[in-house]
């Protein structure tokens, strides 16, 4: 593995790779396709879908590999994660040496490379460290704020982007009104004041099965706790993303 290209293909619409993508994806020699278990299917269908509207380099090999699973029970959650990223980087390893004649590799990563995923930090496991290219993908965030057709921050003011962990352990990131959530699998917004607070929610974005909801959290949070629980048990899993607004301060 000489080169190692991760392409962002966005949060679940084919469409949203971008023609940085495709090149990419017809100039690699192997291109690795991780699966995360049954239940979580639509995922590697998803690149095999992309895969099979854009790949037209017939010298182009697909190898699909079973992505280990992060030990949940492990106390320390750094740790935990350390460990996981390891073996990560062993599976992607092994399932490149199955090509040994492939210098240019490539990996379709959900959304962003840069935002909220491990795949550049894995990357940086491997030895001997390869040539690493990034194309940019369309982030939840971007997604999100397109699906309700709102601005991601007011006129001039800053936001934070913040995990569903820290906002249950720090509450709302003072000195700013727009907080984006990512990785809550706990709706960490139900244990926060709702005065004041508007949301915008969104899970499966960019699929077919993509819900929405927002309106004031004191209402809208009970009915997102719900539709979150049902889709949860309807898929098997669930990726989602909300932002928080404080509604004393201009919206538009």
């Amino acid at each position: 593995m000489r080169d190692l290209t991760l392409i962002g293909i966005g949060t679940g619409n084919p469409d949203h790779l971008t023609l940085a993508g495709a090149r990419a994806i017809n100039g690699a020699d192997l291109i690795l396709v991780p699966r995360k278990g049954a239940d979580k299917a639509d995922l590697a269908d998803l690149r095999r879908q992309i895969l099979a509207g854009v790949l037209t380099n017939p010298a182009t090999r697909v190898v699909e590999f079973d992505l280990p699973r992060r030990d949940t029970a492990n106390p320390d959650y750094h740790a935990g994660v350390v460990d996981w990223h390891d073996a990560i980087a062993g599976a992607w390893a092994v399932a490149a040496a199955s090509a040994p004649d492939a210098e240019r590799v490539a990996l379709l990563v959900w959304g962003d490379p840069s935002l909220y995923d491990s795949s550049l930090r894995i990357a940086a496991r491997l030895v001997p460290a390869p040539r690493l290219r990034v194309i940019p993908g369309i982030t939840a965030i971007a997604a999100l704020c397109a699906a309700h057709a709102i601005p991601l921050n007011d006129v001039g003011a800053p936001f934070v982007v913040t995990t569903g962990r820290c906002l249950r352990e720090r509450g709302f990131p003072p000195g700013c009104d727009t907080c984006v959530v990512m990785l809550d699998g706990e709706t960490s917004f139900a244990r926060l004041p709702p005065q004041g607070l508007t949301i915008w929610w969104g899970a499966y974005l960019g699929m077919d099965t993509q819900i929405l909801e927002h309106g004031p959290l004191a209402q809208a949070g009970p009915r997102i706790v719900a539709a979150r629980a049902a889709a949860r048990r309807r898929h098997g899993w669930i990726m989602d993303i909300y932002l928080l607004r404080r509604t004393s301060q201009r919206v538009a």
